[in-house]
């Protein structure tokens, strides 16, 4: 049986159907691109342990997209499936805050709704601090509950390339993001725009490679969307694995990529140097040592460091500003500046490092 998936409509039926009726578990994936390995940081691991096993077997990510300093934010989950990364935010965001998960999927969303009160139960709440959503995450407005800047935290794990129309999202990521918010994802990355009849083959397309995103182009969408300087966190190669799979897409090569992208509408498109100096205070729960912005930008506590003016206001305008002084402001330029890493990363690398973001 043959699938057209040229078409937005035709690419979500094919996708629900495969994650909704083909896939029973996540062993039954041909390819490990839509499966997290190794570890992930220990905030991470140790609400993970918490989740219900029913959850756990039936989940299809790329990565760990879980940011810090999240007590008390309202997060969204695109994407969402059976509830995995719900249930780590909901940890994670506390009785005080509220997890929104959406999928297009009915019978994942039944799994996850399945087991709220087991959660809740489990968690020592009073109530739910989570609701899941029925609906397409490159049109959310169908959602009363988000609404135009209601949001603090967009995660999304291995589910934009599913998407036909990469830019919608983007578009309604940025709608419902507040000033200030950031879109934190892991997802599938090709090193190269693929042939129309490999990027459409539906079985490539469903396994997160077909719809993989050139990282050129998602950059420049990014941009173009408001997001102007995306962060880097993390990236692994992706082993296919499957001797078909891997005779249709030929030499190109895919990763796993961890991002932050924040909605700072006053970023420069590039780095600029305005003398500023940010200081991590070490208040982020869990990494009172060092805390990694970026793949190049690590903190450790007390220590001053140079940066840019947009690295800046990622510090010091966004939920992670209670956590950093940062000194000076953008009044006075004095060029281009040398964005490459700080000395605390240069010091430490990734050798023990806590804070760092993992993934496949």
């Amino acid at each position: 049986m043959t699938h057209d998936t040229t078409s937005q409509r035709s690419v979500r039926a094919f996708v629900s159907q495969y994650y909704g009726e083909v896939l029973e578990k996540t062993a039954d994936l041909k390819t490990n691109a839509c499966c997290a390995a190794g570890a992930p940081p220990a905030f991470v691991a140790a609400a993970l342990a918490n989740v219900h096993p029913d959850i756990l077997d039936r989940f299809y990510g790329c990565g760990f997209p879980i940011p810090r300093a999240l007590e008390g934010a309202t997060v969204l989950d695109l994407g969402c499936g059976t509830g995995r990364d719900v249930y780590i935010l909901s940890q994670l965001v506390g009785p005080g805050g509220f997890v929104h998960g959406v999928d297009m999927t009915e019978s994942q969303l039944a799994l996850a709704r399945e087991h709220v009160d087991h959660h809740t139960e489990a968690f020592g709440y009073d109530a739910p601090n989570v609701a899941f959503h029925q609906g397409y995450i490159e049109d959310l407005s169908s959602i009363a509950a988000l609404a135009d800047g209601s949001v603090d935290v967009v995660v999304s794990n291995c589910v934009v390339n599913l998407s036909p129309r990469k830019d919608l999202v983007l578009a309604e990521i940025a709608r419902v993001l507040k000033p200030g918010g950031e879109f934190y994802f892991s997802d599938v990355f090709c090193d190269r725009r693929l042939p129309e009849d490999v990027a459409h083959d539906p079985v490539l397309h469903a396994e997160c490679l077909g719809g993989a995103m050139y990282r050129s182009d998602f950059e420049f969408m990014a941009k173009d969307h408001g997001f102007l300087d995306p962060r880097v966190l993390d990236r692994a190669p992706i082993t296919i694995q499957n001797d078909d799979i891997e005779a249709m897409v030929g030499a190109a090569r895919f990763e796993s990529v961890t991002l932050r992208l924040f909605k700072l509408p006053n970023l420069d498109r590039r780095c600029e140097d305005h003398g500023q100096i940010a200081v991590y205070k070490g208040t982020l729960p869990g990494a009172p040592d060092l805390f990694r912005l970026d793949s190049h930008h690590l903190f450790e506590a007390g220590r001053p460091e140079r940066v840019c003016g947009n690295s800046a206001s990622m510090l010091a305008d966004t939920r992670l500003g209670a956590h950093f002084d940062v000194v000076g402001d953008t009044s006075v330029h004095y060029g281009a500046f040398d964005c490459s890493s700080t000395m605390a990363h240069d010091q430490y690398a990734d050798a023990g490092d806590p804070s760092a973001a993992s993934c496949c």
